[in-house]
């Protein structure tokens, strides 16, 4: 019986001990889950880097040639600022972006409704496009030039090509993935083509549509600086490769800055937009 008691004890001890583990987990999530805390926990590596930089800047341990100090990155944004380049810079960066990206991920989704849904549209289409994907960005910058000249439309198609890739991939592969058992419900009800896309597919691919789209909007960040490259005169793409000519170190690094910034401001706006629709269709 002693070993039975002592038995009961340690497996009592033991729940004991999950319960309150598992209480700690959930209060650690319910901290975390919280803005405030999220936006400090963000914060906390982008100030422990400014200080890093700071330190190794003014101490001497890197010279400032090199890399510039924070104030004097924040010096060459308010010069640029005070002649009016700078929000020109950043307002056509972010045309062009948001361009290329709705252009690049409205075709994306029409070619993965295809290639998803449709056994032909698959066997014709994949593989093409798994070449096409395969193909680096400056590859296509010379042939933009000889078919559409050096102006906006050249830039615009670099960057809807960057942002095509994602969307397709994952919104094809998602629908290709849909539980059959969900789609012979729908045809049950009579649902064929656009209501069954709408009414069952659509919704079940919903969370894999947002991702993908993030990602097209992250990759359209990224070939935007290979876009500017096609003998721009404007746009944060041409600031670094004119501050790279004219050996403007500070004006290198503050392009890099606002890129990144501009990029987390337009996910983030892109992360509201996908939580109101999971609310709306999951």
């Amino acid at each position: 019986m002693s070993d039975i008691a002592e038995a009961a004890a340690l497996e009592g001890s033991r729940r004991a001990l999950e319960q309150s583990a598992g209480s700690g987990r959930s209060a650690g999530r319910s901290l975390w889950n919280r803005p405030g805390a999220r936006l400090l926990g963000g914060l906390l590596l982008p100030v422990v880097i400014l200080a890093a930089w700071q330190i190794a800047t003014t101490s001497g341990l890197v010279p400032t040639y090199r890399l510039p100090t924070p104030a004097s990155v924040f010096t060459a944004g308010v010069e640029l600022a005070e002649r009016g380049q700078l929000w020109t810079h950043i307002a056509i960066s972010v045309q062009r972006v948001l361009l290329g990206f709705a252009i690049g991920s409205l075709i994306g989704l029409a070619v993965a409704a295809i290639v998803g849904l449709s056994r032909l549209g698959d066997v014709l289409l994949s593989p093409t496009l798994a070449a096409l994907r395969a193909v680096p960005s400056l590859a296509w910058v010379p042939l933009l030039i000889l078919w559409m000249q050096i102006g906006e439309e050249s830039k615009v198609t670099l960057i809807a090509i960057g942002a095509f890739f994602p969307v397709y991939t994952t919104v094809a592969d998602a629908l290709r993935h849909v539980d059959p058992h969900l789609v012979e419900a729908g045809r049950s009800f009579s649902l064929r083509g656009w209501s069954l896309f709408r009414t069952v597919q659509l919704p079940a691919v919903v969370p894999s549509v947002m991702s993908g789209l993030r990602l097209a909007l992250a990759q359209s960040w990224l070939f935007l600086v290979a876009a500017e490259l096609i003998a721009s005169s404007m746009g944060l793409g041409f600031l670094l490769d004119d501050s790279q000519n004219n050996g403007r170190v500070d004006r290198i690094l503050l392009a890099i800055v606002l890129l990144a910034l501009l990029g987390t401001i337009t996910n983030a706006i892109l992360g509201l937009i996908e939580r109101r629709l999971l609310k709306r269709w999951t």
